[in-house]
């Protein structure tokens, strides 16, 4: 039968090899599919709505277009993305026991130099969201699962099927998901927002999907009386490479906020080509032992458990801490296993190394240049709650969604562009960032939950500071390009203005109209209608004719005559003019009757003064026209050499760099072209260091406004001054990406390094 091009071939092609697909999951297949695109048209269906209602509560113009974008893009794409989504869960049937939705982990010796490096920001933060909707589907549906799961594999009894690879599984659904969405056209923010969406509708809809699937095997004879998954752990599936779960000092109310087990932690940090725990275990273990002078000891081996008694009685509230900064990890730690007034402890292995693991990321984290040092010192008060957490949870390293590593992200995020405030002053964001350190002391001991419900208040605090600083700099850069603009129609205006009136002399009147009243309106017909317009033009050709009219010279016989027949369309184009720009009618009339009498002085003149014969064509008044044509054109363009920068009071003090153009220098215009807005920087000058975001770059005046942490503009600088001050050395760009993955790439490249030297 041939396929229509809306109908997704469920059948699909039978692998070369495979055994023939029990019936009974044939039906499953055919009919989950049909349950699974109901779903996603329902999803379809309702997404239009929401995405529209997300653009009319938006808080900007950048973040509405971004939904409509993707709202315009869901519905070109939604054929594609059902059909990619349903053919990733046909083959989950098709290929059983060889499709593997994650790819699986991988030997240390088989990674290359770049096998450990982190996916780029988009595609990372992609992944998390993935990696979060497949926790929270298997934590809501645990049981479901767990009774398909044993049900598939009692019907198929000869392969070994990992929990991800049993068809239907949220890893299944949310990895076709992710295969489809990735070939979005739309921005990271757009595209979270629709997995988002996705992740609303699959929490509310997968129960009953796994239900009916439950429903129908036992129907059909599967394990009929079947009604609690066996609680036993499977044999680890040999050709995946997966490890058994350590054991952990967690206790069993935790069990149910668990986070994923080990295996799937090890198969999204293989995708994700990050390493696992065990693998960056190998990596610290490649020259010998190399303990941590911190965690040796030579005294009674400390369970896990113990050591997290121990740590937990070092963990001090915060109303026990002093201002100053924690020490190192290992100096803390040298107080609860190298006592005075005993011999001491040692610790496992396995502990050992997540200690060490632990200890260097928080050395990372402290030398890091982007952070403050009041900000190190808040940061450096988690060491131990981060280390109890990487007991009880070894996925702590290499999940990307995990909950204290999402928590220390976002607090190294929030802190990249502060700066110490004056005394007096309020912080909102240190009394939060000093909140949440005091709250993980105060509170912490081994329930990881505390973590998340954090990261959901600082979260909750940053989105509404983000809103107020994205209105500030959306109101500052609004005014920036109104003033550039403003400057820019100035331009044109004196250009115009200085190339018509030239070297005429005109009487006071005329010359006050034209620089006053005549100027604005000029001014106002630029912004408003632009200088490519008619009445543009037309209000250059009046200019010129009531400058003639003032001062007709040379003339001949027949500018008395031309005269006479201009001053009325000259008169009446001055009036609607003023008129316009609501100019004070009364001065108006003062204006026009004034213009009145220098004409009349000049018809005096006209009529005393000896007629100077000139030819018939060139007539005054078209004499100018070409000048101010070229005048228009140039100004029209910006200028070529911008004017020097000169800092408002409050704004850094950042030189002028001018050099001459290079070849060399012709880089370093590039590197400021490529200069994304949003990026953190750090201005140098002989004073003082600050700390300023990149929030606009004006077009119309080719400078770049960099703003401080609260919005308020600190810099403005042209093009060739941003050019020369990266050379100089005197900007230096921060890195506001996600610190742990930083300070964690960081590990992984010294200890490959390490092993090779």
């Amino acid at each position: 039968m041939t396929q229509g091009n809306k109908v997704v071939n469920l059948q699909g092609q039978r692998v070369m090899g495979q055994a023939s697909l029990p019936t009974v999951l044939v039906r499953l297949r055919d009919v989950s599919g049909k349950g699974l695109r109901n779903v996603l048209t329902q999803f379809f269906d309702s997404s239009d709505d929401a995405l529209f209602n997300l653009a009319e509560k938006a808080d900007s113009n950048q973040d509405q277009e971004a939904f409509f974008n993707a709202m315009r893009e869901l519905r070109l794409r939604r054929k594609h993305i059902m059909v990619s989504i349903l053919q990733w869960m046909s083959r989950s049937f098709n290929e059983i026991g060889r499709f593997d939705p994650v790819i699986g982990a991988t030997d240390l010796e088989e990674y290359d130099q770049d096998s450990l490096s982190l996916m780029d920001d988009a595609d990372l933060e992609q992944k998390v969201a993935i990696d979060n909707l497949i926790t929270k589907l298997r934590t809501r549906n645990k049981e479901a699962l767990g009774l398909l799961a044993e049900r598939v594999r009692h019907l198929l009894p000869g392969i070994q099927l990992a929990d991800r690879q049993i068809p239907l599984s949220p890893e299944v659904i949310c990895s076709g998901l992710s295969e489809a969405c990735g070939d979005l056209d739309i921005d990271i923010r757009a595209r979270l927002t629709v997995l988002k969406l996705f992740d609303q509708l699959l929490i509310n809809t997968l129960e009953k999907l796994y239900n009916g699937a439950n429903q129908l095997l036992a129907q059909e004879g599967v394990l009929p009386d079947l009604k609690r998954a066996s609680s036993g752990a499977r044999p680890a599936n040999k050709d995946t490479g997966y490890r058994n779960p350590p054991m952990t000092a967690r206790s069993p109310s935790d069990s149910a906020s668990a986070p994923m087990d080990t295996r799937t932690a090890d198969a999204l940090a293989a995708a994700r080509g990050q390493a696992t725990f065990s693998e960056l275990s190998a990596l610290l273990h490649q020259d010998g032992p190399g303990l941590p002078e911190g965690a040796e000891g030579s005294g009674v081996e400390l369970e896990t458990p113990a050591l997290m008694v121990m740590l937990g009685n070092l963990q001090k509230p915060a109303a026990e801490r002093g201002p100053t900064p924690e020490g190192s990890l290992s100096d803390q730690l040298n107080v609860i296993l190298r006592p005075l007034s005993s011999k001491g402890y040692s610790v496992k292995q396995v502990d050992n190394d997540v200690i060490n693991l632990v200890s260097m990321l928080f050395d990372f984290i402290l030398e890091d240049r982007q952070l403050a040092p009041t900000m190190k010192a808040l940061i450096s008060r988690l060491q131990i709650p981060v280390l109890k957490v990487a007991l009880i949870d070894q996925s702590f390293f290499n999940r990307g969604g995990h909950p204290a590593r999402k928590l220390l992200n976002e607090l190294a995020l929030a802190a990249i562009g502060w700066a110490e405030k004056s005394e007096g002053q309020r912080d909102p964001l240190k009394d939060k960032i000093e909140w949440v350190v005091n709250n993980l002391l105060d509170n912490f001991t081994d329930n990881v939950e505390l973590f998340s419900e954090l990261l959901l208040e600082f979260s909750h605090f940053m989105d509404l500071d983000r809103r107020r600083r994205a209105l500030v700099e959306q109101r500052l850069k609004d005014a920036e390009e109104g003033r550039a603009l403003q400057e820019r129609a100035k331009a044109v205006v004196d250009e115009v203005l200085s190339s018509v009136i030239r070297d005429r002399e005109l009487p006071a009147p005329v010359s006050s109209l034209l620089n006053e009243p005549w100027r604005k309106y000029l001014q106002w017909l630029i912004l408003r209608k632009g200088d490519d317009s008619p009445e543009w033009a037309a209000a250059v050709e009046l200019s010129q004719r009531l400058v003639w009219s003032a001062d007709p010279v040379p003339y001949d016989a027949n500018t008395r005559t031309d005269l006479l027949r201009a001053i009325p369309g000259i008169v009446d184009g001055l009036r609607k003019g003023l008129q316009t720009i609501s100019w004070d009618p009364f001065a108006t009339d003062n204006i026009i009757r004034d213009l009145e009498l220098a004409h009349v002085d000049v018809f005096q003149r006209l009529v005393t003064s000896t007629v100077e014969t000139r030819p018939a064509e060139a007539r005054p008044a078209e004499d100018v026209a070409a000048p101010v044509t070229e005048a228009v054109a140039a100004v029209a363009e910006p200028a070529p050499e911008p004017a020097p920068i000169t800092p408002e009071p409050a704004t850094a003090d950042v030189a002028a760099v001018t050099p001459a153009p290079d070849e060399s220098f012709e880089a370093w215009l590039a590197k400021a072209d490529a200069l994304p807005v949003g990026s953190w920087v750090e201005l140098t000058s002989a004073d003082n260091r600050i700390r300023c975001k990149l929030a606009a770059f004006i077009k119309a005046t080719g400078k770049f406004i960099f703003v401080n942490r609260n919005g308020a503009k600190v810099a403005e600088l042209q093009r060739e001054e941003l050019a020369g001050a990266l050379q100089a050395g005197e900007i230096s760009m921060l890195d506001d990406g996600l610190i742990f993955d930083r300070a964690l790439e960081s590990i992984i490249d010294n200890l490959r390094h390490s092993r090779r030297d």
